[in-house]
């Protein structure tokens, strides 16, 4: 069989028809944030500020959380935040922020310094007791002694804000 370019065209034409009916009539859906959330029961969220009750306190942090943490659940959910009586209620406190040696250099002086934040998690589905919880969470970053806090705090409290946020979501509404 001779391969011309009209019988080349022709042959092109039906593997692209063909392709085209098939990806038409297969259709994935695919959620990359997790949330298993059935919305014709819960349509609302009350989350409440989380008072910073660690023993060391950074002015900016409970803020910082609260918003990042409501912020999350707007961005990754189709719940409405509420003030009160929400179908799904997240309060709490942050209950430590601390920090300590990680390392010792050979000098015998500290290398790194790790530092950690600990909220307690009360969480409350009011459409299915059985998903609620108090749950402690914690986040932690490191960085070198030869930096003062001062100068990385902001960096490392916002990382850790948002592994925090990430840790509260996946436990409340992804159920991992």
């Amino acid at each position: 069989m001779i391969w011309n370019k009209k019988h080349f065209i022709y042959t092109l034409y039906i593997y692209i028809l063909i392709l085209g009916c098939g990806v038409q009539s297969c259709s994935v859906s695919y959620k990359f944030n997790g949330a298993s959330i059935d919305y014709s029961k819960t349509k609302t969220i009350e989350i409440k500020d989380f008072p910073n009750r660690s023993s060391y306190i950074w002015g900016p942090m409970a803020n910082m959380f609260n918003d990042a943490l409501k912020d999350y659940y707007a961005k990754n959910t189709k719940l409405n935040l509420v003030r009160r009586n929400g179908d799904l209620k997240v309060e709490g406190e942050i209950t430590r922020y601390e920090q300590h040696n990680k390392s010792v250099s050979s000098d015998g002086y500290s290398a790194q310094t790790e530092l950690q934040i600990t909220v307690n998690v009360r969480f409350s589905n009011t459409k299915n007791h059985a998903e609620d919880f108090e749950k402690q969470f914690t986040a932690t970053s490191t960085y070198d002694t030869t930096q003062s806090l001062n100068s990385v705090q902001e960096e490392l409290v916002t990382e850790m804000i948002k592994t925090l946020c990430d840790q509260i979501f996946n436990a409340t509404v992804a159920n991992w």
